[in-house]
């Protein structure tokens, strides 16, 4: 190790509070580079393809049972890699308090923005859902490397506008159902924003990254099952379509895309990730419109310069600040 690496290394260290972490520290993120951007991009098209999977097949196979199987085949996966990596004491780390409040938090997410859509819009869920990255930037304003000046918030104030402006349009719902559903949605939004937190300050941000999504998945099949059982949302009908629709949803988007997402979220800032994934809607709908052919509106591509531009601002506003 290089005097400049252990300078580094000490610095690295210096930034994580005592009692944070297990055993071996978690490193200092970086600020976002090619290829994390390329990656969450990545990432975002195949998040946004999910939408247009999962609506397609929703005749079939009610949405959260989609989730709830999805999951499912996913803890099978990362439970035996886990097994076979640590064996029987895999969970004897320290991590599974933590770990079991991360699943719940992410589990939330979904039980949120699913209970949102029957009383509000698709619109409005995907706004206050993708209201995320604010309060996953609140959650980590006390760590040095994550916390944002004004101008950054100004960035954000302005990419979750963009949001608003792209997808909130006039509804036909009652007004106090929509004001209802839309604080289900907030909430969605609060749980998944808070789970990026747990992961960046509990001892679950030491484990490995499998381990950190077979704690997230496998909480959330339980969850999702009870909560698909007590809504009378089990419709379930193996077409050949739903087979392809679930099979892409568990390795593609539950395997795939999970171990790539939190392996950025442990060498990244997770403030600037989150901010980045506000082009995932905006992708659902570009992927609706090739391949469902639903329209287009012109609020759509003001709301996404927005959005761009909220994300260059605090991106490259960072890329400027000193290094200390």
């Amino acid at each position: 190790m290089t005097v400049s690496n252990r300078a580094e290394h000490r610095v690295e260290r210096a930034a994580i509070p005592a009692g944070t972490q297990s055993d071996h520290f978690a490193p200092l993120r970086r600020p976002l580079d090619l290829r994390a951007i390329t990656l969450v991009l990545l990432l975002c098209g195949i998040w946004g393809v999910q939408q247009v999977v999962m609506k397609g097949v929703a005749g079939d196979v009610a949405p959260t049972m989609q989730l709830a199987i999805r999951f499912a085949g996913a803890a099978v996966f990362f439970g035996l890699l886990v097994a076979f990596r640590e064996g029987p004491r895999a969970f004897a780390d320290g991590t599974l308090r933590s770990g079991l409040a991360l699943g719940l938090m992410f589990s939330l997410e979904f039980v949120f923005a699913g209970s949102a859509l029957v009383h509000t819009t698709a619109a409005h869920t995907i706004v206050f859902l993708y209201s995320a990255p604010i309060f996953t930037a609140l959650g980590l304003q006390f760590i040095p490397e994550e916390r944002l000046d004004g101008i950054q918030w100004i960035g954000i104030a302005a990419a979750f506008c963009g949001i608003v402006v792209a997808f909130v349009g006039p509804g036909s719902r009652p007004i106090p159902e929509l004001i209802f559903g839309d604080l289900l949605a907030l909430l969605g939004g609060a749980a998944w924003g808070l789970t990026n937190v747990v992961l960046r300050r509990g001892r679950v941000g030491g484990a490995n990254t499998a381990k950190t999504v077979l704690y997230q998945v496998a909480v959330a099949t339980l969850v999702l099952f009870a909560f698909a059982s007590v809504t009378g949302q089990t419709r379930l009908v193996l077409s050949g379509a739903a087979i392809l629709s679930l099979l892409f949803q568990t390795v593609f988007i539950s395997i795939i895309s999970y171990l790539v997402w939190f392996w950025l979220l442990r060498h990244y800032l997770t403030s600037r990730l989150m901010l980045l994934s506000l082009m995932t809607p905006l992708f659902g709908v570009l992927f609706g419109a090739l391949l469902l052919r639903e329209p287009i509106e012109s609020r759509f591509a003001i709301g996404s310069l927005l959005v761009l531009a909220g994300i260059s601002i605090v991106n490259s506003r960072l890329t400027r600040k000193p290094l200390t």
